[in-house]
């Protein structure tokens, strides 16, 4: 066998492997003895089969499986060993000539996409932009109302206020105000004046008690959407096309959303039993979440300063870009060369921000075990919980859920690069010099405006 390396430029290089039947005939023969085991040819029992026949039948199919598994061998152990700095996979070189397996010497070659070089290196005194976001009793207030919405109910009240949802009986009027004799009617129709498009048809329901019956035109109330008065007059959307008229509307029913006491027994649905025992813990304790929640954020918008500095520390790279192209046609077999020269720009910045961080989880030797991606995932999953005010869900459950997401290769990556992320976003704080700002929450969404 024979490996010859041979770069073409700074980020290509060429790889020739050349391979003689010594170093694979040993193994064709046993794969053919195996074969031979159970192979079945008319005229033969299994294992009987002479070995000339079956080198005849099947010595070259053979032959191609085994140098495959030699070469596939050989190449990786190669660029292992020499530390390759190597981008994608390896690509059969355009010069590679049809392999005749019966030759004594078999020829290989390769194209190689090489990973430029550069210094993504970290020290004191590299200056990066730390955000920290002011938590307002503004802020607090808003998150409170959020909880105690979503632990809210609903309850029958007499008189209408707004947001308030109504129950009755609707029925078209002619042009005298009169209930239209085989006109639309339908029972327990349900209105919530709020989503009405006009303020004049909201008006009408202002102050209005049960038993009551108004008069107001749906088609008014929403501008006519035949999707909207057909789902309120229980017709079909061709119907309500034609639906102008006035109706009446005979309310038996008025339903608010009444939204959660600050209470002990809301306190201990939140954060669990006795966890907090007053208004002003409850208080405390969410500006803890929010502190915590923000935290994240910062670090997010860190690391996003961290590629930004070193992007333009590093300045242009180049890069092989027709092997790299060569890369994503053959990662995107059913993609069209348009959508090779779309994404390709896109594709090199995370490329170059991917090697980045590979230099820099080196530096700080920053290493990914399974438990650390189970974190993440754990993470996730009560972010996810906490959009819908479930804060107290136990540890079990949360690890099921997170063990669920990491079934999933496509999460499993992601969740690997988040960790990856994270741990670097923790880590390299404490590596170059922090310029600590605290600003408003606004003033924080503005940097990503930017």
């Amino acid at each position: 066998m024979n490996i010859q390396f041979n770069k073409t430029s700074d980020v290509a290089a060429e790889l020739t492997l050349s391979l003689e039947k010594a170093d694979y005939q040993e193994r064709v023969e046993k794969a053919l003895k195996d074969y031979r085991k159970k192979a079945t040819l008319p005229g033969f029992r299994p294992g009987q089969v002479p070995m000339s026949l079956m080198k005849k039948r099947f010595g070259n199919e053979i032959t191609a499986e085994e140098v495959q598994k030699v070469l596939s061998e050989k190449l990786y152990g190669y660029l292992r060993e020499e530390k390759v700095d190597m981008l994608g996979e390896p690509l059969a070189s355009e010069k590679q000539q049809p392999v005749d397996f019966e030759a004594d010497n078999l020829e290989f070659i390769f194209d190689i996409a090489l990973a430029p070089q550069f210094d993504a290196k970290l020290t004191d005194k590299d200056t990066i932009p730390f955000y920290h976001i002011d938590i307002t009793d503004e802020m607090v207030d808003g998150q409170v109302k959020a909880y105690t919405q979503r632990g809210g109910h609903y309850e029958k009240v007499d008189t209408y206020q707004e947001g308030d949802m109504t129950k009755g009986h609707i029925a078209e009027l002619d042009e005298n105000g009169n209930i239209l004799e085989g006109g639309i009617q339908k029972e327990d129709a349900v209105i919530l004046p709020n989503y009405f498009k006009t303020d004049d048809q909201k008006k009408k329901f202002e102050g209005i008690s049960v038993n009551t019956v108004i008069t107001f035109n749906p088609s008014d109330a929403y501008e006519g959407s035949a999707i909207e008065l057909s789902t309120l007059l229980g017709i079909t959307k061709e119907e309500a096309e034609n639906v102008h008229a006035n109706f009446s509307y005979q309310i038996n029913e008025i339903t608010r959303y009444v939204p959660a006491q600050l209470t002990q027994e809301f306190f201990d649905t939140v954060f669990g039993e006795g966890v907090v025992k007053s208004e002003d813990e409850f208080r405390a304790r969410v500006r803890e979440q929010l502190k915590a929640q923000f935290e994240g954020e910062s670090q997010f918008r860190f690391l996003i300063d961290v590629r930004k500095y070193l992007e333009n520390r590093i300045g242009e790279l180049q890069w092989p870009d027709e092997l790299l192209k060569r890369i994503m046609r053959a990662n995107n077999p059913d993609k069209g060369e348009e959508y090779v020269e779309k994404n390709y720009d896109g594709s090199v910045k995370e490329l170059e921000w991917h090697l980045i961080k590979e230099q820099l989880a080196d530096q700080t030797g920053i290493k990914v075990e399974q438990e650390d991606v189970l974190e993440s995932a754990k993470e996730q999953t009560r972010a996810q919980f906490a959009q819908y005010g479930m804060t107290n869900i136990p540890d079990d459950v949360i690890t099921n859920y997170a063990n669920e997401q990491l079934k999933k290769r496509e999460q499993l990556d992601n969740l690997v690069a988040r960790t990856v992320e994270r741990k670097l976003g923790t880590t390299l704080r404490d590596v170059v010099k922090l310029d600590e700002k605290t600003i408003s929450f606004a003033d924080f969404q503005k940097l990503f405006e930017a």
